[in-house]
């Protein structure tokens, strides 16, 4: 296998524990709009799913919202994370010392959500220095995981053809775009007594197995002299 090898990370839930807090101010601008949720159904059903996608399917079984009404979930919902990011975010236990022994890789952050909340993640925690400015938003790329657009996009703005990327995602929509783009996976499952590793990809349960498990995909390639 040639190397080295691009390794394109998820943001939320990978490299920052952002899903709880998202989850909480997510079901708060939800309800006030009137379409029950609670935290626990993000967690349990629509980690790493497009905003716009939950809402859709929350439509479908509560009744339509006017444009005005989502737009106001949305602007609400973002500028109470962002603030709160600041001082409640803290990044995925492992991952500074994964990505301090991964940093001679080339490094990239491909995430669903916006660009401006990435950064704001990564330079709340302290991740941002491991990445520069190579981040990749669907939200700038115009493809959403599951479809295999973003990350095919990231790997090919590294420099890199599909073959030669790893992925590494927590939540099931990431894998399943990873695969489809015809990239390796490694599926960061903490999960794992509710949801599966898709078939294809490699499962492991701590940021702290990360770099073992890129070793074992790249036997040329000592990880641990990067």
């Amino acid at each position: 296998m040639p190397d080295p090898l691009c390794l394109l990370f998820d943001c939320d839930g990978t490299l920052v524990d952002s899903e709880p807090l998202l989850a909480e101010i997510m079901a708060k601008y939800l309800n006030e709009a009137g379409l029950p949720f609670k935290p626990i159904d993000y967690m349990n059903d629509f980690r790493g799913a497009r905003f716009a996608n939950i809402v859709a399917h929350l439509e479908r079984q509560y009744g339509s919202l006017t444009d005005e009404r989502r737009q106001w979930i949305e602007t609400n919902m973002r500028a109470e994370m962002h603030e709160r990011m600041a001082t409640e975010l803290l990044p995925i236990d492992g991952v500074a010392q994964a990505l301090d022994t991964l940093a001679g890789l080339p490094l990239c952050v491909a995430s669903n959500g916006p660009e401006a909340k990435i950064r704001r993640a990564l330079d709340s925690t302290g991740l941002r220095g491991f990445f520069g400015d190579h981040i990749y938003s669907a939200y700038t790329v115009g493809s959403w995981k599951p479809a295999p657009g973003l990350f095919l996009h990231a790997g090919r703005d590294m420099g890199f053809d599909p073959a030669d990327c790893i992925v590494i995602d927590d939540a099931q929509v990431g894998v399943r775009a990873a695969l489809a783009a015809g990239m390796r996976v490694i599926h960061i499952n903490r999960f794992a007594d509710l949801e599966p590793t898709p078939t294809g990809a490699i499962g492991i349960r701590d940021m702290r197995e990360l770099p073992a498990a890129i070793d074992k995909l790249i036997p040329a390639l000592a990880v641990g002299n990067l």
